[in-house]
């Protein structure tokens, strides 16, 4: 049984007669009846009584009249979603994104415009830091990622260049820094630094303290927080300083006061999306299409 012969099936009923069904289908009426005809014998049933004066279902015909309707709905629907993921215009995309950029006007401005041009595809965005996301994007846990990398070439993913970050010092509004910013790095070098673990971000742990070793300084870490919010919480109380990435300031902190030193401004720290390239969802490349552009 053919989609094709129920619609032919389904004209001659609505019209009463082959005559009439063969004009509404574009069909020659010999070419319809044949199809009428393999279609009773593919079920091995009569759809119609044939009489003087046309055609009347039988009660075969009257079932399958009841369904086939449906059957085309259902066909028509079927096709349209599936078109739909196979253009990227439905669908999901798991995204993780680093818990510092979930302010930036950047990643924002991404988000907002995927969402306007595919209204239909559903976002799950998961706040995590540049590790956890690396294994999960490797483990296929996400679709593509946000993430700090210090260069764009990693096994199994590809990576499209999103921004240009630099660090800032991050201090207690209460502090002496806030009112006399310092003038150097080396104007803070006995002072109480909160550090991120490197587990959390090992690529952008290292690039800080290679730049860091470039300029000879040597923070002192007398805390560590579990990513840049809480360290920001931990200035926030007072309990230290801090070297966190520019747009961190984007996240409005009370009780902590940023200052740029021209010695953080030389730190690129290169934001990154990543996916896996063996991904073929098309939502996921529409997404990377966007951000290429």
């Amino acid at each position: 049984m053919e989609f094709r012969q129920l619609q032919y099936f389904l004209a001659v009923v609505e019209e009463g007669s082959l005559s009439a069904a063969s004009r509404r289908v574009h069909v020659a009426q010999p070419a319809l009846t044949r199809q009428i005809r393999l279609l009773e014998e593919d079920l091995e049933t009569r759809l119609f009584d044939r009489h003087a004066r046309g055609m009347r279902l039988t009660v075969a015909g009257r079932a399958l009249h009841e369904e086939a309707q449906e059957l085309l709905d259902r066909r028509t629907r079927l096709r349209t979603r599936l078109s739909a993921l196979g253009k990227g215009v439905t669908g999901r995309v798991s995204l993780g994104v680093t818990v510092t950029h979930l302010w930036v006007p950047e990643v924002a401005h991404l988000l907002s415009n995927y969402r306007d041009r595919y209204p239909r595809v559903a976002f799950e965005v998961f706040p995590l830091l540049s590790g956890p996301q690396l294994d999960r994007l490797q483990d296929g846990g996400l679709d593509a990622g946000i993430l700090y990398l210090d260069g764009g070439e990693l096994p199994g993913l590809e990576t499209r260049l999103l921004q240009r970050d630099h660090l800032l010092l991050a201090v207690p509004e209460g502090s002496r820094w806030a009112t006399s910013p310092p003038a150097s790095l080396r104007d803070v070098a006995d002072a109480d630094v909160i550090w991120g673990f490197r587990h959390a971000s090992p690529q952008y742990h290292d690039r800080m303290q290679a730049h860091f070793r470039r300029l000879d300084f040597q923070p002192r870490v007398v805390q560590y927080g579990a990513d840049n919010i809480a360290i920001l919480g931990m200035v926030a109380a007072g309990l230290g300083i801090a070297i966190v990435p520019a747009a961190s300031s984007h996240h409005p902190m009370p009780g902590v006061h940023f200052l740029r030193l021209p010695e953080l401004d030389t730190c690129d720290m290169l934001l990154w999306l990543a996916w896996r390239p063996d991904n073929d969802s098309p939502a996921l490349h529409n997404l990377v299409s966007l951000a290429t552009q």
